[in-house]
């Protein structure tokens, strides 16, 4: 029996309940798709880091906690994959949003949404797995 094994490139980061952390995940996911070569997509990708690692921060890390930031390239697919996975309750849930609503928080998922091909949310013990893939 031959097995086939897909060479995947991945890199992960773990941050704590900082606000700047969310900076820091963009740039950690920036120079992760520098070095992998990725030119398609950069901005749109490093937009629904910034708005997962923001909703893990705000509503998935307990106090003293953090989140993790995964990344993975797959070499023969190029699918891109993005989780952030945290230890928080609940499960994530996109708002309707008419494009009217003033308010300044609730967009997030919308963006990711919008922006990635795909996206969902995984059960973890303890917490989740919020991820998107180009």
């Amino acid at each position: 029996m031959q097995k086939e094994i897909q060479a995947v490139r991945i890199r992960t980061a773990y941050y704590r309940r900082d606000r700047r952390s969310v900076r820091l995940a963009r740039e950690f996911a920036r120079n992760a798709l520098v070095g992998w070569g990725v030119r398609r997509r950069v901005e749109d990708v490093v937009l629904c880091v910034s708005e997962l690692a923001t909703n893990a921060l705000l509503h998935g890390v307990p106090p003293g906690r953090g989140y993790r930031l995964w990344l993975a390239l797959g070499a023969e697919d190029g699918v891109l994959r993005v989780e952030v996975h945290d230890s928080g309750d609940g499960e994530p849930r996109m708002p309707e949003w008419d494009g009217v609503t003033e308010g300044e928080s609730g967009r997030g998922l919308w963006l990711v949404s919008m922006l990635a091909d795909k996206w969902g949310v995984e059960e973890r013990g303890p917490g989740k797995i919020v991820w998107c893939e180009w």
